[in-house]
């Protein structure tokens, strides 16, 4: 057997050896044969069809199993979001072309890359792994749902097949740090009330009998018709934030998990039916932020995406920094879809306002960059980068001034009637607290 690995080991061409790995499948068996492979593949590049695509792409190999008899590979699409990393049959990879990668250079480029985000304040909540080597990784100081330094580096397989949620069956994204054993299993099942996790539908069921929980721990200080949302405290409610982000987890990529939930507030949405309130997502937030940041991280469930939450819970969070008469921020670095959502939700917020001013006195409409401020709640420089990306500012005489067309006003519009969801300002039921003075006392 030693002689064969040496022989695979030496040969360069792939397809010569797969051809000496499938005699050895015959000689010693399929697991026997799985590992000698992975050994000559796992880290490398090649070309593999993504799922229900005829596409090829390349994709790296970073870890196998056997299933069945049948081999299987953990794959990542270079180029590509990390929340399409999938397990797939051999079948689905031409070892015939192999691809060339300079391991140095991105080694290098990857380590920058870490450095740059390590930099940055990071987002949600903090919860500490109790199911994987992260106990001891370094991580930023500051922040919440933060950065690993060794995250981008070794990148993590996701752990859960599938998580039950209500009437939902969902595919997670990424790894979260579940206990080893559910994680072996085809399927977690979560409580919709107060998400506490079990093995099967039958430990459901028995949990369901006991629960007293009909919606998120806290102050609902918000309805509107059948949308609820709760304000929880990490500090009074622990077990329920923990919890939470292990959820979110799922969801959210290159984040350490780290079991401090006392600085945060959660503000969890949920839809409202006869059985209770059923979370749809969450944002949370800092309670003491000297840089102003009114979100710390946001996620909207992907059975509830593309209905309007994400833009509702981004305005929710900005309604709150006007009754506390701030203005506020998303702390940064945004994920790809948080970017989306917050450049949506700034485009149309400023379109309303350009859009719907009014002369007076016979001149020209006016408004600064502050008023804007105030009518939002945004930052100066979120409300400055909205505005020139919208193409509606220029530099004059030394001052800038919004300039807007016909055409870029019917832009507006059309932009305006894409929200489905809006806050009903009269519907908050919500009084800022001084948590400094909390703190103290």
């Amino acid at each position: 057997l030693y002689f064969h690995y040496e022989c695979i080991t030496f040969v360069g061409n792939y397809s010569v050896a797969i051809l000496v790995i499938l005699y050895l499948n015959s000689v010693y068996g399929s697991r026997t044969c799985a590992d000698i492979m992975s050994k000559q593949v796992i880290g490398k590049r090649f070309y593999v069809q993504m799922s229900q695509q005829s596409e090829w792409h390349v994709a790296e190999i970073l870890s196998s199993k056997v299933k069945d008899d049948q081999t299987y590979y953990y794959v990542h699409y270079v180029d590509f979001n990390r929340r399409l990393d999938e397990w797939i049959p051999v079948e689905r990879i031409d070892f015939t072309r192999p691809v060339e990668t300079n391991r140095s250079s991105v080694n290098s480029s990857q380590k920058e890359k870490s450095k740059a985000n390590g930099s940055n304040k990071q987002k949600a909540l903090q919860m500490k792994s109790e199911t994987n080597g992260d106990a001891e990784s370094p991580c930023v100081p500051r922040g919440s749902m933060r950065h690993s330094i060794d995250d981008n580096l070794t990148p993590k397989i996701r752990n859960v097949e599938q998580i039950l949620l209500g009437h939902y069956r969902i595919q997670p994204w990424y790894f979260s740090p579940y206990p080893q054993e559910l994680c072996q299993l085809p399927c977690i099942y979560l409580c919709p009330f107060c998400l506490k996790y079990v093995k099967s539908m039958d430990c459901l069921k028995r949990h369901a009998q006991k629960c007293p929980w009909r919606h998120p721990p806290g102050v609902e200080i918000y309805r509107k018709d059948k949308l609820s949302v709760f304000e929880v405290d990490g500090r009074k409610s622990k077990t329920y934030a923990e919890n939470l982000c292990l959820l979110a987890k799922l969801f959210l990529d290159h984040k350490t998990l780290y079991y401090d939930t006392e600085p945060f507030l959660f503000y969890v949405f949920t839809e409202m039916d006869k059985f209770g309130c059923h979370i749809v997502g969450y944002f949370s937030k800092e309670k003491i932020s000297t840089e102003h940041f009114n979100l710390a991280c946001i996620l909207v469930l992907p059975p509830f995406q593309r209905k309007g939450y994400g833009s509702l819970m981004i305005e929710f969070s900005y309604a709150l920094s006007r009754i506390e008469k701030k203005t506020g921020t998303p702390e940064k670095p945004l994920s790809d879809l948080g970017m989306l959502s917050y450049r949506s939700y700034w485009d149309q917020t400023i379109a309303e306002i350009v859009v719907n001013l009014k002369a007076e006195n016979g001149e020209r409409p006016q408004i600064s960059v502050m008023e804007i401020c105030e009518l939002t709640g945004m930052k100066k420089e979120d409300v400055i980068g909205t505005l020139q990306y919208l193409k509606a500012m220029r530099f004059y005489n030394g001052q800038h001034i919004l300039v807007v067309s016909e055409e870029l006003k019917n832009n507006l519009r059309r932009m305006m009637s894409k929200r489905k969801l809006t806050v009903d300002m009269s519907r908050i039921q919500w009084k800022p607290k001084d948590w400094i003075k909390r703190r103290m006392g």
